[in-house]
């Protein structure tokens, strides 16, 4: 099921009407990607996890486990823009959670939406509930986070 997800995802990356590829944190990639009829709503939602290892921990084993979420944004959570011919991309590259701009424009509750609803416009599907529960996605919010630490 999971591999289906993944040539889905894949299919619509390649055959989507994609924008200009985006490499760091401009304009496009500040925007907020919920809709704004929900975004006050997703804005109020809060992390129910602390940000302790062990959560952090658990999060980093659905990133790169079950999730399968390094498929896209890449082991180091650069968006894969570290490992790919950028000039081959058509479209945007993944988020690059290591952009420490981005993760203070975004709230927890926007990037829950995101898994929840998928990113229209992008090759981000819901993950919620196909692949992960809301606590596994809160937990792997905990893990992209900690990506833009120090």
């Amino acid at each position: 099921m999971h591999l289906y997800i993944l040539l889905m995802v894949c299919m619509a990356a390649a055959l989507g009407p994609w924008g200009p590829p985006v490499f760091g944190a401009d304009d496009a990639v500040l925007r907020p990607r919920v809709p704004t009829d929900k975004i006050e709503e997703a804005k109020t939602w809060s992390n129910p996890f602390d940000a302790t290892s062990e959560n952090i921990e658990k999060g980093k084993a659905i990133f790169h486990g079950k999730a399968f979420c390094a498929t896209c944004h890449g082991k180091d959570g650069k968006g894969l823009g570290s490992d790919i011919d950028q000039g081959s991309v058509k479209g945007p590259l993944p988020r690059n959670f290591t952009d420490k701009e981005w993760q203070a424009a975004r709230t927890d509750g926007e990037l829950f939406w995101i898994l929840k609803h998928g990113s229209k416009g992008t090759a981000m599907a819901s993950f919620i509930p196909l692949i992960l529960t809301e606590e596994e996605a809160w937990q792997v919010l905990r893990y992209v986070r900690s990506f833009g630490q120090p």
